[in-house]
């Protein structure tokens, strides 16, 4: 099929096959009134009609009226923990009235309520929530995502949900990127040093080898945090991971400064992640390594801390920035990555532009994608969202509304005029 997308507005882009740094992320292609040609699932042309090699118009079998929409590249959402059961809305309304959510975990809620209902889950029911889950990401504009483990804390049951994504992957409209969560917490219960540390060993010395094994994931993860997992070993976890091929991530600086961001540049992690309370040399570090600083403003506003990730700062010093949503159920209950370049824009201030390089091409580097996808760019896997609107500020600017009318992935549609081609 060669697909011809005409009677756009704009594309708007940013471009190359790498993170986008510093102020570099500050710059769009920009293109008017331009067409786009999908051919075997990749961009084929971008620019003027007029443009096209006769060949290529030749090959044309369908034809798209984009009604003036503005064309970006889909997004890339690269922090969620989709493969979970349960909600927490009733932790949600505690917060309302005054706990923390430290409290609220400190009392049995938080992780661990989400861990007693995903263990009751089975295979088939996390798949199907997994493939729900994504299906309203692909609504709101995402066409690729990272999706974690950590609500097993058991070998079998770190096996289920990283099993659940495999499965839901076959079906959903989203691309997904496994990471195993293991080190999410401590499993209910294990709660002396010793326990904690035997933990840790099958966490490094078990769970991350049949995972790997089997070929369950591409990457690693930890939460280091006071009162969760120490540097030490988070360290011990991430070099485990590397060891069998699971390359790191890290949940970094979140409620305080653990130097989190130093682990992750010391360990080549591909991303550290939250980063709200980073000390100034954890940005330094950061902004200086190819670690990307995943920032993820949904948290911060979902948790009333008015607390956000310095994301100035990290460009500032010519770091790479991603934005996603941390879609959980505890402390990010979305799917929707308009939510997160909004609250990038008037929460951490970034400019509309930076927010989009953060969303597309900087996820994709995070995610080992960025030479397939991430930007509009011929040779490039055909993931495009429309957005019903006339330019490309309008997703900031038009705020509170769903702008996505149409989205591809592999050049395949999966959302037609706001709703789910299939």
């Amino acid at each position: 099929m060669t697909l011809l997308i005409r009677n756009l507005s704009q594309v708007a882009t940013p471009l190359g096959t790498t993170g986008v740094r510093g102020g570099d992320a500050a710059t769009l292609s920009l293109l008017e009134n331009p067409v786009i040609v999908v051919e075997h699932g990749r961009f084929a042309f971008v620019g003027r009609e007029s443009q096209m090699a006769p060949d290529l118009r030749s090959r044309v079998t369908e034809d798209l009226d984009a009604r003036r929409a503005t064309a970006l590249p889909g997004f890339v959402d690269t922090h969620t923990h989709l493969p979970f059961a349960g909600f927490r809305e009733s932790e949600f309304n505690r917060r309302l009235q005054g706990e923390t959510y430290q409290q609220i975990a400190s009392m049995g809620g938080g992780i661990a309520s989400t861990v007693r209902a995903t263990r009751a889950a089975s295979h088939d029911e996390l798949a199907q929530l997994v493939v729900d889950r994504t299906r309203r990401m692909a609504l709101h504009g995402t066409t690729s995502a990272e999706a974690k483990s950590g609500y097993g804390l058991t070998l079998p049951d770190e096996l289920k949900q990283l099993q659940a994504i495999r499965t839901a992957g076959a079906r959903a409209p989203v691309r997904l990127i496994a990471t195993c969560l293991a080190a999410h917490d401590f499993p209910p219960g294990c709660s002396s040093a010793s326990e904690r540390d035997d933990y840790v060993r099958h966490v490094a010395d078990e769970i991350l080898p049949e995972v790997a094994r089997q070929g369950l994931a591409h990457y690693c993860d930890v939460f280091v945090e006071e009162g969760v997992f120490t540097p030490e070993q988070g360290e011990r976890i991430l070099r485990a991971g590397a060891a069998v091929g699971l390359r790191p991530r890290v949940h970094a600086d979140e409620f305080s400064d653990q130097k989190g961001a130093a682990l992750g540049v010391r360990v080549g992690a591909a991303s550290a992640d939250h980063l709200m309370h980073v000390s100034d040399d954890g940005v330094r570090m950061l902004a200086a390594s190819d670690t990307v600083a995943n920032l993820l403003p949904c948290t911060s506003f979902f948790l009333m801390t008015n607390r956000y990730a310095p994301a100035r700062s990290f460009l500032e010093r010519g770091g790479i920035i991603s934005l996603s949503t941390d879609c959980n159920p505890g402390s990010s209950m979305t799917e929707s990555m308009q939510t997160a370049i909004l609250l990038g824009v008037l929460q951490m201030k970034l400019t509309v532009e930076e927010a989009i390089t953060a969303a597309t091409i900087n996820g994709a580097f995070s995610i080992g994608l960025s030479r397939e996808a991430g930007s509009v760019e011929v040779g490039k896997r055909a993931d495009l969202v429309l957005l019903d609107a006339p330019n490309y500020l309008h997703l900031v600017y038009h705020f509170g509304v769903n702008l996505v009318r149409d989205v591809f992935r592999d050049g395949v549609q999966v959302v037609r005029d706001g709703n789910l081609a299939a």
